[in-house]
């Protein structure tokens, strides 16, 4: 066993942990906090009792909503004037990925000079950032505990992916009640992300010890709770459950990377601006039959995490079964297999695929993976014939 690092944030997890949202940020020295989110976030009303519980701790705040899905550069841009120009000095993201990773950004620039897009790769950030304390409102992407910050290159229509531990928030603060009030398409979506994160992280080339049991504990939560969190917004203990498959997920990709759905992913979402959590659950079975033969071992202990019997099988039959759960998974959450659902185009791959292959999650992909290999997945993936 080699030598690894692992970092988390402080993590304050449960029913009712938004009310710990004030307190938290003074400890962290906060004066006046940058509250960035989106307008379907403010319209749930998590927002809004955050800022009471801000309020109530005699926290000044400055609110700032003005991004969209998918956040872009000059989004980041605009944050950064609006933070520079209040006087804040903290940030707070509540929302998805967008709104938190959108937040991180903001921060990393609020102390960092330059633009956004010289941060682009791995540990780029010099200089400390301002305290940062994040609440997902998702199941859902992780960055609240990752070291990762994905914003749009809007001249490009590429994702840029910014990875420094200097992204990772001081304090998370997960509160399962906020996911229900999610739509079943949302919850659907944010879910099969989680579930690509806990799969990614898991046969990564950088999983370790310590990443390894968050991903598969992760793996068997979403196998037992993502269905029923679909069906209902008010199951509390499957809501809890993807909570903690979210978060489990989240800590062990921020320490062990990624691989090839993500960096496939990021193109579709940087050239098309398409949900990122539908479009991971449409390539994952793809890549992980192509990733396969690289660690047969570890697909069966998947299979085994999503309840599949694998007694008698070969390795690699046992093996098998851990796409066929994914598949029956998105299959029963209503999500298609086909990237032609999402009106990607032949003419397009190949520009996405000469970006995937440079792209930071595909180094730890466990299998190498050129540009032809990439183009053969996401013809694959659109139903083309090759």
């Amino acid at each position: 066993m080699g030598i690894f690092k692992f970092m988390t944030p402080e993590i304050i997890f449960g029913t009712n942990a938004l009310s710990q949202i004030g307190e938290s940020l003074l400890r962290l020295g906060a004066k006046k906090v940058f509250v960035v989110s989106d307008k379907g976030v403010l319209n749930s009303g998590w927002v809004e009792l955050a800022v009471r519980y801000l309020k109530e701790c005699k926290l000044d705040y400055c609110l700032w909503t003005e991004l969209t899905p998918n956040p872009k550069d000059y989004e980041v841009e605009e944050g950064v004037r609006t933070y520079m120009e209040s006087g804040c000095n903290s940030v707070v993201g509540i929302g998805g990925g967008s709104a938190i990773d959108a937040a991180k950004s903001v921060a990393l620039l609020a102390t960092n000079s330059g633009t956004i897009q010289q941060y682009e790769g791995v540990d780029l950030v010099t200089r400390p950032l301002p305290p940062m304390v994040m609440v997902p409102t998702t199941a859902g992407s992780g960055s609240e505990v990752s070291q990762f910050s994905i914003i749009r290159n809007s001249k490009h229509k590429v994702k840029m992916t910014i990875i420094s531990k200097s992204l990772i928030p001081d304090i998370a603060i997960i509160d399962p009640q906020t996911l229900m009030t999610k739509d079943a398409r949302l919850t659907a979506h944010t879910g099969m992300d989680v579930l690509s994160h806990a799969i990614e992280s898991y046969i990564s080339l950088a999983a370790t010890p310590m990443t390894e049991g968050y991903s598969l504990q992760a793996i068997r939560l979403i196998a037992n709770y993502l269905r029923p969190s679909v069906a209902s917004q008010h199951n509390r203990e499957a809501k809890e459950a993807m909570a903690m498959a979210s978060l489990q997920a989240g800590i062990a990709f921020s320490n062990s990377i990624l691989g090839a759905v993500h960096a496939m992913s990021h193109q579709l979402g940087g050239l098309l601006d398409l949900p990122h959590g539908e479009v991971n659950s449409i390539l994952l079975p793809y890549v992980l039959e192509y990733n396969l033969i690289s660690c047969p071992e570890k697909f069966k202990n998947i299979s085994e995490a999503f309840g599949e019997n694998v007694d008698g099988l070969s390795l690699t039959a046992a093996a098998r079964k851990a796409i066929g759960a994914v598949k029956e998974l998105a299959g029963d959450l209503g999500i298609s297999d086909s990237l032609s659902s999402l009106n990607m185009k032949e003419e397009q791959i190949d520009f996405m695929s000469h970006n995937a292959v440079h792209d930071a999650c595909m180094t730890t992909n466990p299998r190498d993976m050129k540009a032809a290999d990439v183009k053969m997945l996401f013809r694959l993936a659109l139903g083309s014939d090759f």
